[in-house]
C-alpha cells in the first residue's frame, strides 16, 4: 500500500480577506514530490483558508491512489487538533469543512501531525502565489501559467482546472472577491482605521520600546523592543498581510483593499459603527481601570494575586461610565472574571442601568511566574524565558503561563460565540490589555508581534464591528483624557 505525505497550509491577507491556499502531495518513501495544487478562493478567513488546503490536498492524493494511506503535516495546530479529534469543531464554517475531509479516504487511512510553520515553506509558498495571482485577477496553475478569475470561476476556458483542484467547491465565489477587490481600488478607497501606528502607540527610540500587557505599559522605560522580527511586508501595521517570515509580499495592494474599504467606510460613518453592511454585531472594548500594579508597571493577569481597582481605577471607571451613558449605545455589557474587569463593568453597568455578564474568555493571559513583577525583573531572573517569549508567539512565560497563540486562540472562540449571540447590537466588552489588542489584531489579520506595538492605556476604549459577510473593521480611540 503507498502511503503519502500531504503538507497543506492557508491565508487570508486580512482574516477574513482575500485567501488562498496551497498544498503539496509526495511519495513517503522517497520523498518526491507528486502533486503540487493551489487555488485563490476569494474573501475568506485563515481558518477556512487552511481547511481548504487540507481538502485540496486530500484530494489530490485520493486521485493519485485512493488506496493509499495518507500522513498530514499542517502548521495549523486548529485544523490538526480538530481533526484528530482532540478539539471540538464549533464553528459553523468549520463544520462542513472537516467533515468533506473526514470522508474523503475512509476512517483511519489518514493521520495528522503539526508541525513549525517554517518547516512548511512549499505549501505555504504555494498558498501566497496563489493569493497573489488573485490580486491581479488571476488563478494559480500548475503549469505557471494564469487565467482570469472569471473565467476560472465559471467559464469553459478556466472550469476543469478549478474542478481539478477543488471538488468540492469553494464557500466563496473567487470571481466575486475578485470583483470586489478590483472594485475598490477602482473606487481609490483607501484605509483610514486600521493604522495602529499613530502616536498612541509604542514610540521608537534609541533603545526601541516593547510593550507588556495589562499591568505594564508599552510607554514604560527599560523595555526592549522585537525590531528583529519582520514587521509587515507592505512597510506598515495597517493591514498586515501574514507571518512575514513566510508571507511577504511586494505585491499591489489589491490585497487588502476589501479590508481597508471597509476600514475607511467605518471611520467616515457616525456612532460606534457604520451602517453600509447592515447592523453589525459591534464590541466597543474597555480596559479596566487601573490596580495598584498599574503604575508600577507589573505583570498583572490571571494567575497573579487578581488586584482590585484603585481609586484612581474607580474614578476611571465612573468617567467612562459617563462617557457610554452620553453615547447611549450600548446594549449589553460582559466582562471578564476577574476583580478588576468585574469592578469596573459594575461602574459601568449601574449607570447605564443593565446587569453585567461573565465570560471567562475574556480574562487576561496568565503570565506564571511573572506574575507581579516587573519587566525589567523578568530580564534579570529569567532572561533566557524572556528572549524566547518576545521571539516567538509560542512561547510560554516562566512556570506555566498562556502563550499568545494560546491567547489568541481562546479569545477567538470567544469572539464568534459573542458575535453569534450579539448580532446587529453593541456590546461593552470589559477586559484586559492582551485580549483588547488580541480581538484588535485578528480584526486587522496583523501578526503577532503588533502586540508589541500598540499601548492601551488603563480604562482607554477601542471598538471593533464584526460583519455578517465576515469581515471586521477597527476604531482605535485609545482616547483616555476624559478620564483624567
Amino acid at each position: 500500500m503507498r502511503e503519502f505525505i500531504v503538507e497543506a497550509d492557508g491565508g487570508s491577507r486580512g482574516n477574513p480577506g482575500p485567501a488562498g491556499y496551497g498544498a503539496v502531495v509526495s511519495d513517503a518513501a522517497t520523498g518526491e514530490t507528486l502533486r503540487e495544487t493551489a487555488e485563490y478562493i476569494g474573501v475568506a478567513t485563515n481558518n477556512v483558508a487552511e481547511y481548504r488546503g487540507l481538502l485540496a490536498g486530500l484530494h489530490a492524493a485520493r486521485e493519485l491512489d485512493p488506496a493509499a494511506t495518507v500522513h498530514v503535516r499542517m502548521d495549523s495546530k486548529l485544523v490538526v487538533e480538530q481533526m484528530s479529534g482532540r478539539w471540538k469543531i464549533k464553528h459553523p464554517d468549520m463544520k462542513p469543512l472537516a467533515a468533506q475531509a473526514a470522508r474523503i479516504f475512509p476512517p483511519g487511512r489518514v493521520t495528522y501531525e503539526w508541525m513549525p510553520r517554517e518547516r512548511n515553506k512549499h505549501a505555504d509558498r504555494l498558498a501566497n502565489e496563489a493569493m497573489d495571482a488573485g490580486a491581479r485577477g488571476e488563478q494559480w496553475s500548475e503549469s505557471g501559467s494564469v487565467a482570469e478569475l472569471d473565467t476560472a470561476a465559471g467559464g469553459a476556458g478556466g472550469a476543469g482546472r478549478a474542478e481539478a483542484v477543488m471538488p468540492s467547491g469553494p464557500p466563496g465565489d473567487a470571481a466575486a472577491g475578485a470583483a470586489r477587490v478590483r472594485g475598490a481600488l477602482a473606487e481609490g478607497r483607501v484605509s483610514a482605521a486600521a493604522d495602529v501606528s499613530g502616536p498612541d502607540t509604542a514610540r521608537a527610540s534609541a533603545e526601541p520600546v516593547r510593550g507588556v500587557p495589562d499591568g505594564a505599559s508599552a510607554s514604560g522605560g527599560g523595555e526592549t523592543d522585537a525590531d528583529t522580527r519582520a514587521a509587515k511586508a507592505d512597510g506598515d501595521a495597517r493591514v498586515a498581510k501574514a507571518d512575514a517570515d513566510t508571507r511577504a509580499t511586494t505585491g499591489p495592494m489589491a490585497t487588502k483593499a476589501d479590508a481597508d474599504a471597509r476600514a475607511a467606510q467605518a471611520v467616515a460613518s457616525p456612532g460606534w459603527a457604520p451602517a453600509d453592511m447592515g447592523a453589525p454585531a459591534t464590541f466597543v472594548l474597555l480596559r479596566h481601570g487601573e490596580t495598584p500594579l498599574t503604575p508600577q508597571k507589573r505583570f498583572s493577569g490571571s494567575g497573579g494575586t487578581d488586584p482590585s481597582l484603585s481609586a484612581t481605577g474607580r474614578e476611571q471607571a465612573e468617567r467612562a461610565a459617563a462617557l457610554l451613558a452620553r453615547r447611549g449605545t450600548i446594549q449589553a455589557v460582559v466582562s471578564s472574571p476577574l476583580a478588576r474587569t468585574r469592578e469596573t463593568a459594575g461602574i459601568v453597568a449601574a449607570r447605564l442601568g443593565l446587569d453585567v455578564a461573565v465570560d471567562d474568555g475574556l480574562r487576561e493571559t496568565d503570565f506564571g511566574a511573572w506574575e507581579g513583577l516587573t519587566f525589567a525583573e523578568v530580564r534579570e531572573r529569567h532572561p533566557d524565558d524572556l528572549n524566547a517569549w518576545l521571539a516567538s508567539p509560542d512561547a510560554e512565560p516562566t512556570g506555566g503561563g498562556e502563550s499568545f497563540v494560546a491567547t489568541a486562540t481562546r479569545l477567538a472562540a470567544t469572539r464568534d460565540k459573542l458575535v453569534a449571540a450579539h448580532a446587529g447590537r453593541t456590546v461593552l466588552l470589559v477586559t484586559h490589555v492582551t485580549p483588547i489588542k488580541t480581538l484588535v489584531r485578528l480584526a486587522l489579520g496583523a501578526p503577532p508581534e503588533s502586540l508589541f506595538r500598540m499601548e492601551l492605556s488603563a480604562a482607554s476604549l477601542s471598538v471593533v464591528a464584526y460583519y455578517a459577510d465576515g469581515n471586521a473593521s477597527v476604531r482605535l480611540l485609545n482616547d483616555t483624557s476624559h478620564l483624567r
